[in-house]
């Protein structure tokens, strides 16, 4: 398994352990959450190079994009 890969596997892990512990969202919701999402279709593509980032910060993407139904990317 390549890095990239690895990277993006862990980052996926944390969202859904995030959206568990601090949503309460049951294991397979939080799977489905994250498996469907923008946020985990721009993370899966190495392009955007999104798997470079923290998984809080992706987490925080992955919330904005719950709320609001989009993907929103803030300034930093």
């Amino acid at each position: 398994m390549n890095v990239i890969k690895e990277l993006i596997e862990g980052i996926t892990q944390d969202l859904i352990k995030y959206l568990c512990e601090e949503e309460n969202y049951k294991l397979e919701d939080a799977m489905e959450t994250v498996y469907n999402s923008i946020v985990f279709e721009k993370l899966t593509d190495a392009e955007t190079g999104l798997y470079r980032e923290s998984a809080s910060y992706v987490y925080e993407l992955l919330k904005d994009e719950i709320a609001s139904g989009k993907l929103i990317q803030k300034e930093e």
